[in-house]
């Protein structure tokens, strides 16, 4: 963007400027000592900063665009119009961090993963699903942390194996919780059920490597228990019509599918290392969080509030509103002003393409009169004499 200048010498002869007063909107005249021509500075960049300003205040907050300070909303929509065309970008510092929260939150036809450290979000990456390449885009851009807390998935795991394979996993439990919850229910019938439930909402109780100790020798006393009901079998045609999810030619199926779910669920996170890491004697003094709470909580559901002040964007719109949330709650945001360009506010005019044939026009066919003939078709009087 062209920043005027703090000279003041006059654009006809170039003199020097002296101050003349102030039209009546309160703009400071200036006139030259010698042509005496008078004129006024324009500081465009002092309007796109004030711009800019109201636009970030009305997008980031509650404000109607009316009470945004630029004059009625479709005012607000056409001085603001430009100020979409900023992409603000978090840059990467290459620091290290001990712990890094790793979460995904759909926006619409869009997916966001979001990377923060503490309490500063530190990157995000667009996409369509969770996937291990988005993922590993994201990923890539910082070094590995100590400890990455994360609610788990497919393309998540994958992608911190294949860029951060030394860092260690710390598997959020309210949603491993949760996740037990869908397979047994509020309420199991089933008193194995009852138990491993009861086990499942002792995680978050959890304070000491002692306690996660206990409750691992606490869930292996359940399977010798509870082990040989998830063996049991029904064969096709014992119990009347077999439930919706076994196959045509399946003949036989695990009675206790959801039980059998539920605890290979807590046995596969128990030998992967990712229910304790948080508990572990060399992470002691980081305070490792054990859930995903401050992402949850102190991201997606902001921009999901943001989105709702402001409901009816189109999809680029949101996604550019959720980008700017998402920079201005990074660790050290450059200020908004700095990040406007020249081809924010004056994008590059588009100029018309016309083929060769539609430059020459249409062919004639050698019916038409053409002026090259001396015939075309008169209109006006023509020499009538009424």
């Amino acid at each position: 963007m062209r920043v005027a200048s703090n000279s003041t010498s006059c654009r006809v002869c170039g003199s020097v400027l002296v101050k003349n007063g102030r039209t009546a909107a309160g703009t400071q005249r200036w006139r030259c000592v010698s042509c005496r021509a008078g004129t006024t500075r324009r500081r465009l960049d002092l309007s796109r900063r004030h711009e800019l300003e109201a636009f970030l205040g009305w997008l980031l907050g509650k404000d109607t665009q009316a009470e945004a300070g630029l004059g009625p909303d479709r005012s607000f929509r056409r001085v603001t119009a430009w100020c979409w065309n900023i992409a603000p970008e978090i840059p990467a510092t290459g620091e290290v961090h001990d712990e890094v929260q790793l979460d995904g939150i759909y926006l619409g036809g869009w997916c966001a993963l979001i990377a923060t450290a503490g309490e500063h979000v530190i990157g995000w990456q667009w996409c369509d699903t969770e996937k291990s390449a988005a993922w590993a885009a994201l990923l890539e851009r910082f070094p590995a942390p100590r400890v990455v807390v994360c609610d788990g998935g497919a393309g998540l795991a994958s992608a911190l194996r294949k860029v951060w394979p030394e860092t260690r996993v710390q598997r959020c439990l309210v949603h491993v919780h949760r996740n037990v919850r869908t397979h047994l229910t509020h309420r199991p019938r089933l008193e194995a059920g009852r138990a491993l439930l009861r086990l499942s909402k002792a995680l978050m109780r959890l304070k000491t490597a002692e306690e996660a100790a206990a409750w691992a020798t606490a869930l292996n006393d359940w399977h010798t228990r509870w082990g040989p009901m998830l063996k049991q079998r029904t064969h096709r045609g014992e119990a009347g019509a077999a439930p919706s999810w076994v196959k045509p030619s399946q003949q036989w199926w695990y009675t206790h599918k959801r039980l059998r779910a539920a605890y290979y669920l807590l046995e596969r996170l128990v030998k992967a290392g990712t229910l304790f890491t948080h508990l572990a004697p060399e992470h002691e003094d980081l305070r490792i969080a054990s859930t995903t709470n401050r992402i949850e909580g102190g991201v997606n559901a902001q921009l999901r509030l943001l989105l709702k002040h402001h409901r009816g964007m189109s999809e680029n719109h949101m996604k550019r509103a959720v980008e700017w949330w998402l920079y201005t709650h990074s660790e050290n945001p450059a200020p908004a002003q700095r990040l406007i360009r020249p081809e924010h506010s004056e994008p590059p005019k588009r100029t018309p393409t016309t083929t060769e044939e539609e430059r020459i026009g249409p062919a004639l066919y050698d019916t038409a009169t053409t002026a090259e003939e001396g015939l075309w078709a008169r209109t006006g009087r023509a020499g009538r004499s009424r």
